[in-house]
């Protein structure tokens, strides 16, 4: 096993697969078989079952989530080794915001729906957070939300039309004289 991992980690191998990276697609006779099982679509829930061949290498964390002020200042970071699951992403919030006067009025992830249906559910840690914070998605992901789903388009919304969110949306006199409204934030 020990001569198989320095074979799959040897410069010529690492050569060779920066070139398959180029050229995704080919394969020559020379490159070793990909032994590897398909990466983890991500949204999958992990198998606990997954089991390791050997230790050389330490193992690959799943993502980095980060927690960003406005400003774009790093708050908080972790690794999710398995997966980035609503349940993992809302421990991870309540070990940030323990208490519901530190929680901040909005928190935008791109998985703001799952996030908020979770804390929905799970009904003893809605109440903590109805009061304080609103789950939105960043614009770039919710115009791929479906238009049916009345929760995200309520309550996850980036810039509301509705008044729900008056730090999210303002209004504008525009060179026409008429009023409308503009996102206050580039999310």
């Amino acid at each position: 096993m020990w001569k198989k991992h320095i074979k799959q980690k040897s410069k010529a191998t690492i050569r060779g697969l920066r070139r398959v990276l180029q050229h995704p697609g080919e394969r020559e006779d020379w490159q070793p078989q990909n032994t590897r099982q398909a990466a983890q679509a991500h949204d999958d829930i992990h198998s606990p079952d997954e089991v390791r061949k050997h230790y050389f290498s330490p193992n690959r964390f799943y993502c980095v989530e980060t927690l960003c002020a406005p400003c774009g200042v790093v708050i908080a970071w972790t690794k999710f080794a398995k997966s980035e699951s609503p349940t993992n992403i809302l421990n991870w919030l309540g070990t940030i915001y323990p208490e519901s006067d530190t929680q901040p009025s909005y928190i935008c992830i791109d998985k703001a729906c799952q996030v908020l249906c979770t804390v929905v559910a799970q009904a003893g840690r809605w109440g903590g957070w109805r009061e304080t914070t609103r789950f939105i998605v960043d614009s770039y992901h919710y115009i791929n939300h479906k238009t049916t789903d009345t929760l995200c388009q309520k309550w996850c919304n980036p810039a509301p039309l509705d008044g729900s969110a008056p730090n999210l949306v303002e209004e504008e006199i525009g060179p026409d004289g008429e009023t409308y409204k503009v996102s206050n934030f580039n999310i």
